[in-house]
């Protein structure tokens, strides 16, 4: 097995690592020996998170961060590197949505899904390019929601369409620095995302996050020749795509 098709001893930073696809993310690293900076901007959600993945042998720090907050972003890489000594992968998957139509929208509200979802990447990005090792790598978790629409979540959308935009922009930008950018579009998961704001979902027509976790793991083993910019990852029973 070559080296670039294991991702054993590599350091991955992962956001919104406490829960749903971010833990399914956590864990199959874990399982695969990377070492793991499992943040999240609820430090006990993140802890909690970290101590199961370590009560299986998991090599593993919880590190409590505000994408959107540049000192934030700045304090964890810089712990992240004293504590494991380099940096290979960032997993950009940190998430929110807020339902509501554009007349009950808040400015602050549509806000605050930006500056997670769209201004956190960017700051991942220019903040963590510097530390990344050599052939390091930038995972972007996007959605379905960046491919098409539907009412009730213009900030959600503007978020995920501008994401993709971003991912594609710093592919071609970092590329020539011999980083690479992958976006992983993901379609619906059995997650508290989805799960916890609509309890009338049919969860058979939704994917189990472990299935989009196989799939960052794909673009994290490509050969260095090769980077994936975008793949796309849907449940079978998904009916609103395409």
């Amino acid at each position: 097995m070559h080296d670039f098709e294991t991702l054993e001893g590599r350091v991955v930073l992962v956001t919104g690592g406490g829960s749903g696809l971010g833990a399914a993310i956590c864990e199959m690293l874990a399982k695969e020996g990377a070492k793991v900076a499992l943040a999240d901007i609820h430090e006990q959600r993140a802890q909690t998170a970290a101590q199961r993945l370590r009560d299986e042998g998991a090599n593993i720090m919880p590190c409590s961060m505000d994408v959107g907050v540049a000192d934030d972003v700045r304090r964890t890489m810089e712990a992240v590197v004293a504590q494991f000594g380099k940096l290979d992968a960032i997993v950009n998957n940190a998430g929110i949505d807020v339902t509501a139509p554009i007349d009950e929208l808040d400015t602050d509200v549509w806000e605050r899904v930006l500056r997670t979802n769209l201004t956190g990447p960017f700051l991942m990005a220019k903040l963590g390019k510097d530390h990344l090792s050599p052939g390091g790598h930038i995972v972007n978790i996007a959605s379905t929601a960046a491919r098409r629409a539907w009412p009730n979540a213009s900030a959600y959308h503007a978020s995920k369409w501008g994401l993709m935009g971003l991912s594609h922009a710093l592919h071609a930008e970092l590329r020539g620095k011999g980083l690479k950018v992958s976006a992983v579009v993901a379609g619906g998961m059995r997650t508290p995302f989805l799960l916890d704001r609509f309890p009338d979902i049919d969860a058979s027509t939704l994917q189990d996050p472990a299935n989009v976790a196989r799939a960052v793991r794909f673009v994290l083993t490509q050969p260095p020749e090769t980077v994936v910019p975008e793949v796309m990852v849907l449940p079978m029973k998904e009916t609103s795509w395409p």
